[in-house]
């Protein structure tokens, strides 16, 4: 069996690949410069206290623990190696891969208040990474894409966020695509009209859960957890219930009384569903209350975007944070934020066959090797070319003409230029088209002219 050198879920990308994930990139960077974010870049590496308890326990687990520097392990007595996983990591680690890229950001924000212009709307592209097991659309780096609007609790902020969904989603041609919108108050009034002794972070970490083990086991596991056998029945009716968002509301406040939680949490998304449906989005909107997002930061709003033709999970995600900066010190600032995922999208649109055929095609034109004099001319054409910002390649050696026109189609050339010796004699090119076989003889002005 060949031996693998590359670790499972880092994964490496071929040319075809990367010119395919540049085109989202492409379309990403367009709209959130239309909707005027501005680009900021963090570091990689974050100090460890700085992404713990941020994403819940079953978050915390799969973050990316860096080892101090230095022998470390001579100030450890034999005895702490009995203690459990999460000391002895703090004894051992100082450091760690960033989990995402919304707290690296509001580290960011803390530490240049002074320069920042509030509200402040920020986009940061770059890779994140989880200890988590690979599949498909779930890798251990991946790239996020994310918009985030801080410095504000407008909820007209949420609105602008998904229309700027709306509008990528729909310039890189996706169908079928479902924004999933909820409001984690909603949960939390739900959650205390019912006494248990499970914490609310755990709950929405079961809850969250949802899609990859289903309704039945999610509901087994609260039970498990000691949640009330009514409370369960109707957790379980509620995320059943297929109907309007007033529908819903009405099922929830004929079980339930209400509480500051649950008419915040109306009052919120009832604003953003008027105000988003008045201006006609072209992707569907759906109320689900059965959203949690399984991360700790999260207070109000919470949007994820799905594929209903496609397992691929979510599309896009995030929502409202209210308390996210308290953590370095800085207080009474809101912030909202959505994250694209890159590596998700890719699978999207590859599997729609939707990427621009252009993308396939390499480089414009491929010039064959037939000697050295030869290929001086050759290069000397390329310099022209490429000063009109068209891509061009000369073949190394002077071998079988076979090889090199194998090598062009392979390539993806558009164009393959020959000149032997009876086009140098004559001062002229032969071009052929690699898509209808069609050659030309001219001379490279007339290239140049019908350029």
């Amino acid at each position: 069996m060949k031996k693998k050198f590359s670790l499972s879920g880092m994964p490496d990308f071929h040319s075809l690949q990367m010119k395919r994930r540049e085109y989202i990139l492409s379309v990403i960077k367009k709209h959130f410069e239309l909707y005027a974010f501005s680009p900021i870049a963090t570091s990689l590496i974050e100090k460890r206290d700085n992404l713990f308890g941020n994403y819940g326990d079953d978050g915390d687990q799969l973050i990316f623990q860096i080892l101090r520097s230095g022998d470390y392990l001579r100030k450890i007595d034999k005895n702490d190696i009995n203690m459990n996983f999460s000391e002895l990591s703090q004894r051992i680690s100082d450091k760690a891969l960033r989990y995402d890229l919304t707290v690296p950001f509001a580290r960011f924000l803390a530490e240049n208040r002074s320069s920042i212009n509030l509200p402040f709307r920020r986009y940061e592209i770059g890779p994140v990474f989880r200890a988590d097991r690979p599949q498909r659309g779930r890798l251990r780096q991946f790239t996020q894409c994310d918009a985030d609007i801080i410095g504000s609790g407008s909820l007209w902020s949420e609105i602008e966020l998904i229309h700027l969904i709306d509008t990528i989603l729909n310039d890189l041609g996706l169908k079928d695509i479902i924004i999933k919108i909820s409001n984690r108050k909603i949960l939390e009034g739900i959650f205390q009209s019912f006494s248990i002794d499970l914490n609310f972070s755990k709950f929405c970490i079961i809850i969250d859960k949802l899609d990859k083990l289903g309704l039945d086991k999610v509901v087994a596991l609260l039970l498990d957890y000691g949640f009330p056998k009514e409370g369960v029945s109707f957790i379980k009716n509620l995320f059943l219930l297929d109907s309007s968002f007033e529908e819903k509301k009405k099922f929830i406040l004929s079980q339930i009384k209400l509480n500051e939680n649950l008419k915040s949490g109306f009052q919120e998304l009832e604003f953003i569903i008027d105000n988003v449906v008045n201006k006609k989005l072209s992707i569907q909107l759906q109320i689900d209350f059965s959203l949690a997002r399984g991360i700790d930061y999260y207070t109000g709003t919470i949007i994820e975007v799905i594929s209903s033709k496609t397992n691929l999970g979510s599309l896009v995600g995030g929502g409202r944070y209210d308390q996210l900066t308290e953590k370095f010190n800085v207080k009474d600032i809101s912030g909202v934020g959505i994250s694209f995922g890159l590596d998700r999208l890719f699978l999207a649109l590859n599997d729609a066959s939707l990427f621009p055929d252009l993308l396939d095609r390499s480089i414009e034109y491929l010039f064959l090797n037939f000697g050295s004099e030869e290929a001086r001319l050759a290069y000397s054409y390329m310099m022209e070319l490429r000063e009109l910002n068209i891509s061009c390649e000369l073949y190394p050696e002077a071998v079988k003409i076979n090889k090199q026109m194998n090598y062009a189609d392979k390539r993806g050339a558009k164009f393959v230029v020959m000149i032997g010796e009876e086009e140098m004699e004559k001062n002229k090119i032969t071009v052929k088209n690699m898509n209808n076989g069609e050659q030309k003889v001219l001379s490279f002005k007339e290239l140049i002219k019908s350029l």
